[in-house]
Formats: structure tokens, C-alpha cells, sequence
């Protein structure tokens, strides 16, 4: 392991501690003497994505976690709830035990998880995912959402306007 600090390229290892599906790594520098982290995680053998035109694409994490992220940008998501996602719905797919994976199975498993997690992100990521062609199939991707037994706020999103104001200005008939 090369040292951020000084690029020697022999370390101790001072302490390991899992984490969830990694293991991070304390490591003190041979040349230096500083310490640093690093995170690893166990690599599991090739998996290929087949997408809708017949194409293989071999699973990249990084890039299946930028898309789940560019539909959860700016929301008011509890720090860690993507990467806990991205990790749960990774082995998932890998705990298929298959090779090859259809694209759409991977997005549907997506569209379920952000469907309970943040509505606006579910619609952001559909409207991709499903390609809407025009205003009235986003209209009924909205309306089975409100149809489904789905809260209106699912449990892991904030609040905009706490339980307590909105009772409040209601009685007072404040605006």
C-alpha cells in the first residue's frame, strides 16, 4: 500500500475493523510514520449487466450508484441512506448467483427501494428508467404511486413542515 503522504510503498497494519460489507484499515507508513485509512471490499466475481439492446456491460458500482444518486440529488435524505441502498440492492444482484443480470431487473429492484424511500426521487428515476414519452404516462406513474398503499411520506424522508405547524396554522388560520 502506497502512502498518501510520503509514497513509500511498504505499511503496518495497526488496527482492522469490518464495516458492513468492508473492512477498513488503519495503516501506519514504513518511511513516514503516518497514519492512514483504507476501506476494502471483497470483489466478487464478474458480473455482466445485459442491457435492453443485447449489449454486455460488465457491473460497475460506481456507475450504478451515480445514477441512483443524480435521482436522490438535493433531497432530504438521512446522511448514509444511499450508500446503505446502493450496498443492500449490490448484494442483492450479486447474491443472484448468475453471471448475467437483465438491466431491468436491476431497475426494478431500484424503482421498489426508492418507491418506500423518497417519492420524488422514485419519479425522477423513472421518468428515465421507463423513457415516459409524453406528460400522460408520467401522469399515471404519479397516480399509481398515489394509488398504492404507499404513505405520503415515506417513513425514512423529513418532514418539510412539522405535524405540530400545520395543526397549528390551521386553527389559528394563519398563512
Amino acid at each position: 500500500m502506497q502512502c498518501p503522504y510520503c509514497d513509500h510503498d511498504d505499511s503496518k497494519v495497526v488496527d482492522s475493523r469490518d464495516i458492513n460489507e468492508t473492512v477498513r484499515r488503519r495503516r501506519q507508513c514504513l518511511g513516514c510514520g503516518e497514519r492512514f485509512s483504507t476501506f476494502e471490499r471483497v470483489v466478487a466475481r464478474g458480473l455482466s449487466v445485459v442491457k435492453k439492446d443485447g449489449r454486455r456491460e460488465e457491473f460497475q458500482r460506481e456507475k450504478f450508484a451515480a445514477g441512483i444518486g443524480k435521482a436522490c440529488e438535493k433531497r432530504p435524505l438521512p446522511t448514509g441512506t444511499l450508500d446503505k441502498m446502493v450496498d443492500d440492492i449490490e448484494s442483492e444482484i450479486y447474491g443472484l448467483g448468475k453471471a448475467e443480470v437483465p438491466s431491468y431487473l436491476i431497475g426494478d429492484i431500484v424503482i421498489e427501494r426508492l418507491k418506500r424511500l423518497d417519492h420524488i426521487s422514485y419519479i425522477r428515476f423513472a421518468s428515465v428508467y421507463r423513457s415516459f414519452s409524453d406528460i400522460t404516462s408520467l401522469k399515471k406513474a404519479v397516480d399509481t404511486l398515489l394509488g398504492d398503499d404507499v404513505p405520503l411520506v415515506p417513513s425514512a424522508q423529513l418532514p418539510l413542515i412539522p405535524p405540530a405547524t400545520v395543526g397549528r396554522k390551521a386553527r389559528t388560520g394563519a398563512k
